[in-house]
């Protein structure tokens, strides 16, 4: 024989409970008094007055109620009960946008290869400068083809320094790169030419001497700011290298 379906009506419901209630007091499950009342019961986000019952510290709801407030539905089958409530929308969280990427960072970075190539090339300068300085304060022979293989050196590393250019940093940092270069160089021919003019005595009688003038000083502030410039990963901008 088929199971009939049954949709009791809310008064039928409501005595069902009631003398189920009383059969437990009957029974003397239940020794407190027992006081229903209504609360604000939420379901699925959704909000509805509902009739509420506590025996022995749990709390029992009318499940018309529920279904009701939760939009869903009961069904009756046999001694079986189905509550079918629909799913609730889960409100998602707002997409995190990502910060917009600091354009003027990203074009002031350094690449790896570069740093290193350049941190070399200002070696090469310094070595260069260094030997001719000493050799001029110490009265040794400077010649054209002995100043010639130091400027080829450093030339050298200033090129390897642009073939690693990579970003647009890179390519800023490389034209002060090539700026000490030039600087070093006619520094370096001056002191040749005064050399072969015999014009050095001047910067051996102090040893501050050569170190004091305009554009050796120029020379060693733009190199001390390359290598901290490049140390630093990032390009900046420096009037001694100009």
């Amino acid at each position: 024989m088929n199971d009939v379906h049954i949709h009791p009506t809310r008064e039928r419901q409501r005595d069902q409970a009631l003398v189920f209630l009383m059969l437990l007091l009957c029974c003397g499950v239940i020794a407190a008094q027992i006081k229903p009342e209504t609360k604000s019961l939420v379901v699925n986000g959704k909000a509805g007055d509902a009739t509420v019952v506590q025996i022995s510290g749990r709390t029992y709801v009318d499940i018309e109620n529920l279904a009701r407030i939760g939009d869903g539905s009961l069904g009756f089958k046999g001694d079986q009960i189905t509550l079918t409530l629909p799913c609730s929308v889960v409100s998602k969280s707002p997409a995190v946008t990502p910060p917009e990427p600091n354009h003027a960072v990203a074009r002031a970075s350094l690449s790896q290869s570069f740093m290193v190539a350049g941190i070399e090339a200002i070696a090469q300068m310094r070595e260069w400068a260094s030997t001719m300085a000493y050799a001029i304060q110490n009265s040794y022979g400077v010649t054209e083809a002995w100043a010639a293989d130091y400027r080829e050196r450093a030339a050298n590393s200033v090129r390897l320094a642009s073939s690693a250019a990579s970003t647009e940093g890179d390519r800023n940092a490389l034209q002060l790169l090539m700026n000490e270069f030039e600087n070093v160089k006619v520094w370096s021919d001056k002191l040749v030419e005064a050399k072969k003019s015999m014009d050095t005595a001047k910067y051996s009688t102090s040893p501050n001497a050569l170190r004091d003038e305009p554009l050796s000083q120029k020379i060693i502030n733009c190199g001390r700011f390359l290598g901290t410039m490049l140390g630093s990963a990032e390009f900046k901008d420096d009037r001694s290298c100009h």
